[in-house]
């Protein structure tokens, strides 16, 4: 599945009131974010940092939580993930190129 008929599809379940298009996808991007952190620090405290495959099962749910979320976001904002993701590799490849990669800043 490509990008963007991912975030076509994820529009059809998108139930939410519009007039909070953008911030609800992007306070909902945040709180699963959060889960996802809070899924990992739990592998490291409980088992010093060994994933079992539940584990690893409920971080992938969490992390397809965010997507949707954040292919919603960009649907509100009128971006195509697509165009968002291939905009990130082209600046990590330049970056690269460059000598750049590591450190600190957006304009590197």
């Amino acid at each position: 599945m490509k990008f963007n008929e991912y975030q076509e599809l994820a529009r059809e379940t998108a139930i939410y009131n519009k007039q909070w298009a953008v911030m609800y996808p992007a306070m909902g991007l945040a709180g699963e974010v959060g889960e996802v952190l809070n899924k990992l620090k739990k592998v490291y405290r409980d088992d010093d940092g060994h994933m079992t495959d539940e584990q690893r099962e409920g971080i992938s749910k969490e992390l397809g939580d965010c997507f949707w979320y954040m292919a919603n976001l960009a649907t509100d904002l009128g971006m195509r993930l697509e165009d968002c993701a291939l905009g990130n590799i082209k600046k990590l490849s330049s970056r690269m190129e460059r000598g750049v990669i590591g450190g600190s800043g957006d304009n590197r």
